[in-house]
């Protein structure tokens, strides 16, 4: 039985999820990887340590290209991220790097069951791997590579403005587009 209270909320919360869930996921990703884009930027390459633990193509590239390519895409794909501009790009690009990364660096290297694989499903070194923060970033990104921004982005208000300049002509010419 629905209370009138809970639908009156639930009618004022609604319009909102679409504003306000894609802003939520993108501000968070892009603090996550701007603080770990800039941790590679200032700190020394760690990456020939592991380069064999890469998963191909990326075992096949110098360690210190894949510094390159993981600082510049986190610090560049934080930024998209923030403003909402490429959205779906540095979503798609940011997952296919943090999928990188749990294979080479967070999966336990050897386990012989599922109880001892869950056990690197935390937040902690302790030599069963620590996926858990990785896969939870996975699934905050796939929305966004598969949504898009939302309403509060530059993406929208290019696709706005592309859109107004588009339809111009139909006007008549007489007022100017939006953008």
């Amino acid at each position: 039985m629905k209370t009138p209270y809970l639908a009156a909320l639930r009618g004022r919360l609604d319009p909102l999820g679409p504003w306000i869930a894609p802003l939520g996921l993108r501000l968070l990703m892009a603090w996550e990887y701007f603080e770990s884009g800039r941790e590679k930027l200032h700190g020394s390459n760690w990456f020939g340590d592991l380069q064999q633990a890469f998963p191909f193509p990326f075992d096949q590239v110098p360690a210190s290209v894949n510094w390159q390519l993981a600082t510049w895409f986190e610090l560049v794909g934080a930024a998209c991220l923030l403003v909402g501009l490429g959205t779906r790009m540095a979503a798609g690009s940011l997952l296919v790097l943090t999928v990188v990364a749990t294979a080479a660096v967070h999966w336990p290297m050897h386990w012989d069951g599922l109880g001892e694989l869950a056990m690197g499903y935390a937040i902690t070194d302790q030599g069963f791997g620590n996926f858990k923060l990785p896969v939870l970033f996975m699934a905050m990104l796939l929305p966004l590579a598969l949504q898009g921004a939302g309403p509060l982005s530059l993406d929208r208000l290019l696709q706005r403005c592309l859109h107004a300049r588009l339809r111009w002509p139909e006007r008549g010419g007489l007022t100017a587009p939006l953008c």
